[in-house]
């Protein structure tokens, strides 16, 4: 499913995503329209900046979890192991301004992907959320490097542990936006910054981004890496089969069943001290 194209004769293009029913939550089809849209829009010479929000009120829930278990019904041939992973290499291979425009709910890789986002203007009602300890996983789209990137190592800790929700001026305070707008300001507001930036030559915002990106390839890549090692440790977990329940049984998770007592050390005899230290 690709999202809504609009492209102004400024070169700004706004992406919109469209699956509002799911409050433009991701399935394979939506990753996938997604990538193909910031691909193109990267090889094509009218496109300076690109804007990208969501239908009605919502920016996105983050993965759909109704699209889990269809499966796909052939291989991919494009060299990504899923369309998660093509929508991850498009957004940090797009080399031009990409501006996130966040109303309503931001949620998971709803929030993950505004992050990776160059610039990122929320309206009042935007609530944005790390879902990820809750769910017994670990961060994705990079989200591990970038938001330390942006807020720093203490207040990145603090909301992925916390899972906590994130209202509009808090994620100002935090630095996870860039300024916060009435809601119905909001998109024309990011137009209109994307049309002051596309004023100037393309060459020299691809330019300038590629240096304001050259510090922080090695650690997104790193990133890349180890949250797909650990997702896939993580998915399919006891501890993350419990939230899935809890989730559609709506109530909430029972992750203290998991914390079983370590074993005693026989060797130990019962001496605190003869023990190693963890």
């Amino acid at each position: 499913m690709n999202p809504l194209r609009q492209l102004d004769e400024e070169g700004v293009l706004l992406l919109t995503l469209d699956r509002p029913e799911r409050r433009n939550a991701f399935d394979d089809a939506q990753w996938d329209g997604l990538a193909d849209a910031l691909n193109e829009a990267r090889e094509d010479p009218r496109v300076a900046v690109v804007v990208l929000t969501g239908t009605g009120g919502d920016f996105s829930s983050g993965v759909d979890l109704s699209s889990f278990g269809r499966g796909r019904a052939e291989p991919r041939n494009d060299g990504h192991a899923t369309a998660f992973h093509a929508l991850v290499a498009a957004v940090f291979d797009f080399d031009k301004p990409l501006i996130a425009a966040v109303r309503g709910v931001a949620v998971g890789g709803g929030c993950t992907l505004a992050v990776a986002c160059d610039l990122v203007y929320v309206g009042e009602s935007a609530r944005l959320r790390l879902p990820f300890a809750n769910l017994g996983l670990v961060p994705e789209l990079a989200s591990s490097y970038t938001l330390q990137a942006a807020i720093g190592r203490q207040r990145a800790a603090e909301v992925m542990f916390t899972a906590e929700w994130i209202d509009a001026g808090r994620a100002v305070e935090l630095g996870m936006a860039a300024r916060r707008l009435p809601d119905d300001e909001l998109l024309e507001a990011a137009l209109a910054k994307a049309r002051e930036i596309a004023q100037w030559p393309v060459s020299a915002l691809r330019a300038i981004k590629q240096t304001l990106q050259a510090a922080h390839r090695a650690g997104i890549e790193a990133a890349r890496r180890i949250e797909d090692k650990r997702m896939a440790r993580q998915a399919g977990s006891p501890e993350n089969l419990e939230a899935i329940r809890a989730f559609v049984e709506k109530r909430p998770p029972d992750f203290k069943q998991f914390r079983a007592p370590a074993p005693a050390d026989p060797a130990s005899d019962g001496d605190p001290g003869s023990s190693e230290e963890p």
